[in-house]
């Protein structure tokens, strides 16, 4: 039964912190002062693999919210030796132009996370849109990046690849950034399908929409996780930090 619930109260510093294996604590608390609001509300629940939409200002921390939970999965399973060969996240943008936002959410922090690791710890990211080339496609399909970053439409065209499918029928999370962008037009009817599809091979899915301040919000989380599931919805005014 679908249910799209408010979420009110953020976690406690402390409580997340908990949930951060020791080398995110280093690198986190070395860049940052402290956990953002969407981090504290989202983080948790995108660990529990909850499907959630993050709804805040620009410069409030989404994207880098709804990275965190996962970077800290994969630096853990690489720690413990069993990061496998395939896709645990996809993130899709609405935009091609994603090389300023991923070198700041993700690359960059993933090399200081090394750094306090003290050596490579394997987690690759891919780039996959119209512009990738066959000889960046086939390395793909060699060794799977365990986040793949992507457009709506090049997502279609991976879920047609009858190849490249099987290392997306274990992804654990989709990250949909700038949602509210494509809720109301023909790349978000696509990119329901697609999500569809998604869900078809793996089983389950984390689903997590990160959004602008829009209203009425609700109905953009329906969008997010389609029908007969539930979404928690997290707003974050822009006063509060």
């Amino acid at each position: 039964m679908e249910t799209i619930k408010i979420v009110d109260e953020p976690a406690a510093e402390a409580d997340v912190r908990k949930l951060l294996h020791p080398i995110i604590q280093q690198w986190f608390y070395t860049s940052f002062p402290s956990l953002s609001l969407p981090q504290r509300f989202a983080v948790p629940r995108i660990h529990n693999r909850e499907n959630i939409l993050v709804s805040a200002p620009t410069g409030a921390t989404k994207t880098l919210t709804g990275f965190l939970a996962v970077l800290n999965e994969l630096v853990d399973a690489a720690e413990k030796g069993v990061l496998e060969n395939r896709v645990y996240c996809i993130y899709i943008s609405p935009l091609k132009a994603l090389n300023n936002d991923i070198r700041t959410n993700l690359i960059e922090p993933l090399k200081k996370i090394e750094e306090w690791a003290g050596k490579r710890l394997g987690i690759r990211v891919a780039v996959r849109t119209g512009d990738t080339t066959a000889y960046e496609k086939q390395q793909m399909l060699k060794h799977p990046p365990h986040i793949l970053i992507t457009t709506p439409e090049s997502l279609a065209i991976v879920l047609a690849s009858i190849k490249f499918k099987e290392a997306l029928a274990k992804t654990e999370w989709v990250i949909v950034d700038e949602i509210h962008a494509l809720a109301e037009n023909k790349r978000g009817v696509h990119l329901s399908l697609s999500l569809e599809r998604l869900e078809h091979i793996t089983g389950h899915l984390c689903r997590v929409g990160l959004s602008a301040t829009v209203a009425p919000i609700e109905e953009i989380a329906q969008f997010l996780v389609g029908v007969g599931r539930s979404c928690l919805v997290v707003e974050v005014p822009i006063h509060k930090n």
